[in-house]
């Protein structure tokens, strides 16, 4: 999707409609929600998954397989046998209660910063496909190449906020290397936030030192300027890997999400009310490790949602749980002041068909309405993360765009100046022609690119083309007109030289990359 820019008139009228449709890729700012979130829980409800969510982490409690965060955690007085670690109530509370409820994400450009937490909230394409879909619709493996072409899209996709981070997997990298040409597309083909690698803790420090040539080191110990994501594996246990991927960041005062990952009535219980108490307890034990690790570090209250198909124990996108759970989840973290994360437009689906647009749509109809702030995978998810679709990828990006136009709510700006038009028009009138009209018709109403609104005989005249087409020929257009936005050469130099020596210095075999 791409604005329409408006412009003061000049001209004549041929200039003046070029400048009306001339392509405008500047970024949205961050979305400002001015509706209200729907909570399908009432406030003695919240307080019973609280309870329950606490009573876990008491009682059961949660297993962290990192020698280190152990030792944090009996630093700190936690109970602590052999792995498992029972966390009282109280210190939860206040080991959360530092966390700050929103804060800024700093870009390489700074009209493109953007607040997180409260009414503010972002849209962040998908990552971690291992095919893509690309611009012939053909599933493949990825390349550098492709994940390059995703960063330049989402770039030039004014309602996406960042350029992630390995939206598609580049096959033709190693395994072991490929943390730092991903984090270096992301940095180079947009100057929008971006994601960083969490992977393992060593790729995460190369990350951060990434982040501290492109920003400064001293810049990053007050300003976010990426995110991390670090998994849990349900039920109630966090690994080495994240946990170790996590310190690296939060000492450097970087945020991350702290993202259970469920699969309901496989991984939690088979009822939506237990899964997200069992979610919460789980999320809450990783949100106070972050504030053991360093108090004050921005972190995101993250979860991925799925229920489980109880026919093939697939994974499921688009169910009514999995919006009911979203909407619980934004009631939880808004009940403890903290920032949350949520996966957007999700889909099933193997192809870029009705199955994708309904399972998408749902998703994103109830992301925005349960509030969430860091909306992850908004653009290209398909066959359950499995591929990234080119044409899904434009389409998203649109929605996202029309869901933001939605959650800004009602303008009632030009408010008494359009009803002064009903007295001009009277009944049996019409409005095409008003002057109020002339002037606003371009902004009064959104107006999708790719979904086709013409007669069937226009459209059939015209080819007949389908949505998907639509969407690859408008990629193509896209990547065309793409203008790098160059990184300051001192900058890029010393990039380019710390991925050279530590390329020397990281095993390139996939065998030595397992133990590395």
């Amino acid at each position: 999707m791409t604005k329409t820019m408006t412009r003061s008139r000049t001209g004549g009228r041929s200039a003046r409609r070029a400048l009306r449709t001339a392509s405008d890729f500047t970024m949205l700012p961050g979305l400002t929600r001015n509706i209200p979130e729907c909570e399908v829980m009432d406030g003695g409800q919240v307080e019973r998954i609280d309870a329950a969510s606490l009573d876990i982490l008491e009682n059961v409690g949660v297993q962290f397989r990192d020698e280190i965060a152990l030792e944090d955690w009996k630093r700190i007085g936690a109970k602590v046998t052999g792995e498992m670690v029972y966390l009282d109530r109280g210190l939860v509370r206040e080991l959360i209660a530092t966390i700050p409820s929103d804060f800024t994400y700093h870009a390489r450009n700074p009209a493109n910063n953007l607040r997180l937490g409260g009414k503010h909230s972002v849209f962040v394409p998908m990552t971690g496909a291992p095919y893509l879909r690309d611009l012939d619709d053909q599933r493949r493996n990825p390349t550098l190449d492709d994940l390059a072409m995703f960063h330049k899209l989402s770039h030039m996709l004014p309602a996406l906020h960042s350029s992630a981070h390995h939206i598609v997997e580049p096959y033709d990298h190693p395994i072991s290397q490929r943390h730092l040409r991903i984090t270096y597309s992301s940095m180079k083909h947009s100057d929008k936030m971006f994601m960083g690698m969490t992977t393992s803790p060593r790729n995460a420090e190369d990350v951060m030192d990434m982040c501290a040539i492109l920003f400064g080191a001293d810049f990053m110990e007050q300003h976010p300027v990426t995110t991390g994501n670090c998994n849990g594996n349900s039920p109630l246990v966090w690994d080495e890997t994240m946990l170790g991927a996590m310190r690296a960041f939060c000492r450097r005062n970087q945020p991350v999400l702290c993202s259970p990952f469920v699969l309901g009535g496989a991984n939690t219980p088979a009822s939506v009310a237990a899964s997200v108490a069992q979610l919460n307890a789980e999320a809450l034990s990783a949100l106070a490790y972050t504030q053991v690790i360093r108090k004050g570090a921005p972190a995101i209250y993250g979860h991925y949602l799925s229920t489980v198909s109880m026919k093939s124990g697939a994974p499921m996108a688009g169910t009514p749980e999995i919006s009911l759970m979203n909407f619980m989840i934004g009631q939880m973290a808004r009940h403890y002041g903290v920032p949350w994360r949520t996966s957007n437009t999700l889909g099933g689906a193997k192809t870029f068909d009705a199955q994708a647009g309904y399972e998408s749509a749902t998703t994103l109809s109830s992301v925005i309405h349960a509030g969430a702030h860091y909306i992850w995978h908004s653009a290209g998810w398909n066959e359950a993360g499995m591929h990234c679709s080119t044409a899904k990828f434009i389409v998203d990006a649109e929605q996202c765009a029309m869901a933001y136009r939605m959650a800004e709510g009602p303008n009632w700006d030009d408010f008494d100046e359009a009803l002064s038009a009903v007295p001009d028009v009277g009944p049996g009138g019409h409005y095409l022609g008003h002057p109020h009209t002339q002037e606003n018709f371009q902004t009064a109403f959104f107006m999708p690119e790719m979904f086709d609104n013409n007669s069937i005989e226009q459209w059939q005249a015209e080819g007949g083309v389908e949505i998907t087409a639509r969407a690859l020929a408008h990629a193509r257009k896209l990547l065309s007109e793409y203008q790098e936005p160059k990184l300051d050469e001192a900058k890029n130099e010393a990039l380019l030289d710390y991925i050279a020596r530590r390329e020397r210095e990281i095993p390139a075999s996939d065998e030595l990359n397992q133990s590395y």
